[in-house]
């Protein structure tokens, strides 16, 4: 039967991370690369192609043979986050799993510490090996601590619920290697590591058997 899972859960940032926003129309003296933000607040936000992409860039690592073209991933990454390659009826695989922009979720908790600020500027300087001459940079980072929520859907193909298990276990590899690597830029330099936690599904659109939507939950759990 055709229906979703429902994946929800809380991203937190374990040190400042930096997903690039535009400075096309910065004033002078300001911040040379600021981060992303919800225009509706000015507070910095995870977009869902972020998360997804790095999950997928990193399940390549691990499954594909070599540097491929994602539309030529290995087939369990395509099943699950789909492909433009078309197969041989001539159809495109639609990814099964959607992934929302992730937005902030514990301003309370920050603010009751006495922060003001969601995010801080760290100040870098690249040096000319040949000149020592100091190029200072600006880089604004979304600070320790802050709190994402998570929203994915999960699409179960019609026919083929024994697909689920393994690819929510594919999903939650992915989540698991990213937590030992990092989100955004910068990353060789301490910036975007990131943990997951309090990881549950459920089903809201058609039904699937309790025992899969358990053994799913039984997976998220372990990330």
């Amino acid at each position: 039967m055709y229906s979703k899972i429902r994946i929800t859960g809380v991203l937190e940032t374990k040190t400042g991370m930096h997903i690039g926003g535009s400075s096309a129309f910065s004033a002078i003296g300001a911040v040379d690369s600021p981060v992303i933000k919800d225009v509706r607040n000015g507070k910095p936000m995870v977009p869902g192609s972020s998360l997804k992409g790095k999950i997928r860039t990193l399940l390549a690592k691990k499954y594909n043979e070599a540097v491929v073209n994602p539309d030529n991933d290995a087939e369990c990454i395509r099943r699950v986050f789909g492909s433009a390659k078309k197969d041989k009826d001539n159809k495109v695989h639609a990814s099964k799993i959607i992934v929302s922009d992730m937005f902030l979720m514990n301003e309370d908790e920050i603010r009751n510490r006495g922060i003001e600020s969601f995010t801080e500027v760290k100040f870098e300087n690249s040096i000319n090996r040949a000149t020592a001459v100091a190029n200072p940079r600006q880089i604004e980072r979304a600070i320790k601590g802050l709190q994402f929520g998570i929203d994915m859907i999960y699409e179960v193909d019609n026919g083929k619920e024994d697909e689920v298990i393994d690819d929510i276990k594919l999903l939650a590899e992915g989540m698991k290697m990213l937590e030992y690597d990092y989100l955004g830029g910068s990353g060789s330099r301490g910036y975007g590591k990131v943990q997951f936690f309090d990881m549950t599904a459920k089903v809201v659109i058609g039904a699937l058997d309790d025992s899969v939507v358990a053994e799913v939950n039984e997976v998220l759990a372990q990330i």
